[in-house]
């Protein structure tokens, strides 16, 4: 790297660090100067913040998918809400049952709505905005419903228009030459951050410290970069077969792997290539693990949580780096540095970072399914094998039992993990409830102690935004486990913002995004099973971990 003066070719947009052609890339370094750019940004984002706590309002949901609010919500979870300022929630799941439970925590009339989308065509989000514009409607009425509402997306959007015509409080045109991914330090991540009270200073401070390390004022920085030494390791482990990254963090940092993991797994996961983030695993012993593993542990000064756990990895023989953060302000480097690393880690893999060419593949056939449903009445279904204690079964394993139908989805993953470099992804299109949490988070353990494989698990279909590219466009080494499950509730869509007339629900919209991504993993030869867990979630969750136990 420093023979071809990688890093001062980054600082430089060089395209032909990663490919010849520069396609989504020279559109998408605007990143790199947002820690110093976006100083010139906080009077004004102040001065909004201020401006709508003297309106009287006292919450902010974010209405937005994966790039959009990951940062956000990584915000709120890890720095808590400040006196007298916001407290903010994100909605990024079409889950009816979800979209009513926002509703009912909050009053409209003392709520912001922050619709964020870069493209400003997202359907969950603008899907979104329009259900809640009418709910904003009925309770403060339609001349003043807009002045609850505040736009982040790119300039020229269908958002940026929309928010004129609908009278929004304010938009934030964000920098176009920003991918949603790299968005943290844009008004994207800041504005969120300033409403709960976060110093945005001293964030931007952090990470134009970390810039200045990875060499952003020209000088050798081998030295201190180690923004390129993390990429440099992820990158020629995974090559090495260690493609697993694994974050171990500080319980006040644990909030910070769901943000990255968008970042690896998007930006590295295509080409028949790919970098698998594992978050929120259960730290285990070393011999729970096969030798695909790479860990990093991100560590707040003065937690030692983990710090034996960690060390007896690494005298296990597994690689390892410690990142260590003197503060929470730090989060602000750690963006940089992650995905400095990030982009870094895909030159060894030859990929570009900045695109995500299987993304589409899945809203694709969800499309196709929502316009059948809107011709139609009905989405397509599937033919069931069998249902057995609640769990209705659809494979292609010609089973009778689930015992079977689970020892057949298993069978190509070896006991040592490492000769296939398998991993196994839960995808749960139900309701993200703290009891599901917990039991999908069981099931994780036991799949993972059982098989010695990565274990990843996301509800859907916020995983879509996030490590669905990886999904399809890596090696192929995954296995594919979607959770279904019965809505008692479904919540109709308006089709624009001046009625209540509706053509679609969320629940469908859900169920067709669970059937896209279905087909989509399908039309790559991914291993796949889909299990409908009714109306027991945890229950059905529980009779899967038993039979795999």
């Amino acid at each position: 790297m420093r023979e071809d003066q990688v890093v001062a070719r980054i600082w430089k947009h060089d395209h032909t660090v990663w490919k010849d052609d520069p396609t989504e890339i020279t559109n998408r370094l605007g990143w790199l100067d947002s820690p110093e750019v976006m100083k010139s940004a906080i009077a004004d984002i102040d001065a909004f913040v201020d401006d709508a706590r003297d309106a009287g309002f006292t919450h902010v949901l974010l209405l937005g998918m994966g790039g959009s609010s990951l940062a956000p919500e990584l915000f709120r979870l890890t720095f808590g809400v400040a006196g007298g300022y916001l407290d903010l929630s994100v909605l990024d799941s079409t889950d009816p049952g979800y979209v009513l439970e926002k509703d009912r925590s909050l009053d409209p009339a003392k709520t912001l709505y922050i619709v964020a989308t870069k493209s400003g065509g997202t359907a969950e989000t603008l899907s979104f905005m329009k259900y809640f514009y009418r709910r904003t409607v009925a309770t403060v009425g339609k001349e003043n419903a807009g002045q609850h509402f505040v736009a982040i997306t790119d300039p020229g959007s269908k958002l940026e228009s929309m928010a004129a015509e609908w009278n929004f409080r304010k938009t934030f045109l964000n920098d176009p030459n920003i991918g949603g991914r790299y968005s943290a330090l844009s008004f994207f991540g800041l504005v969120p951050a300033a409403l709960v009270g976060i110093d945005l200073s001293r964030l931007l401070e952090q990470a134009n410290c970390m810039a200045l390390n990875a060499g952003r004022d020209g000088t050798d920085a081998a030295g201190t970069d180690t923004s390129a030494f993390l990429g440099a390791a992820m990158g020629e482990l995974a090559l090495a077969g260690r493609d697993k990254v694994t974050l171990i963090t500080s319980p006040p940092l644990a909030y910070f792997g769901g943000w990255a993991e968008q970042l690896i797994a998007e930006s590295t996961g295509k080409e028949g290539k790919g970098i698998l983030p594992v978050d929120g695993e259960t730290v285990c012993p070393p011999d729970a693990y096969g030798d695909d593993r790479f860990f990093v542990y991100l560590k707040l000064k003065g937690d030692d949580t983990y710090d034996e756990a960690y060390q007896t990895l690494i005298d296990a023989g597994h690689p390892g780096i410690t990142l260590q953060l003197n503060t929470l302000h730090d989060i602000g480097g750690e963006f940089l540095r992650w995905e400095m690393a990030t982009i870094i880690a895909s030159i060894a893999l030859r990929i570009n970072p900045f695109d995500q060419p299987n993304v589409e593949s899945a809203k694709i056939v969800a499309r196709e399914m929502i316009a059948a449903f809107q011709q139609s009445g009905k989405l397509p279904e599937l033919d069931a094998d069998f249902t057995e204690s609640g769990i209705t079964v659809y494979s292609d394993f010609e089973k009778r039992n689930l015992a079977d139908t689970l020892d057949a989805f298993f069978e190509d993953v070896t006991l040592d993990g490492a000769a296939s470099r398998s991993y196994v992804a839960i995808q749960a299109y139900v309701h993200p409830t703290s009891d599901v949490a917990a039991s999908l988070q069981s099931l994780r353990d036991t799949i993972q102690k059982k098989f010695k494989v990565a274990v990843t698990a996301g509800f859907g279909p916020r995983f879509l935004h996030s490590t669905g590219q990886l999904h399809k466009g890596d090696g192929g080494h995954g296995l594919f486990l979607q959770l279904t499950a019965d809505m008692p509730e479904d919540v109709p869509i308006p089709d624009n913002p001046a009625t209540d007339d509706s053509s679609i629900s969320f629940g469908i919209l859900k169920e067709a995004q669970a059937l896209g991504d279905r087909q989509a993993l399908l039309d790559v030869n991914r291993l796949f099973l889909k299990l409908h867990l009714g109306t027991d979630q945890t229950g059905a969750l529980s009779k899967i971990e038993s039979l795999l136990s």
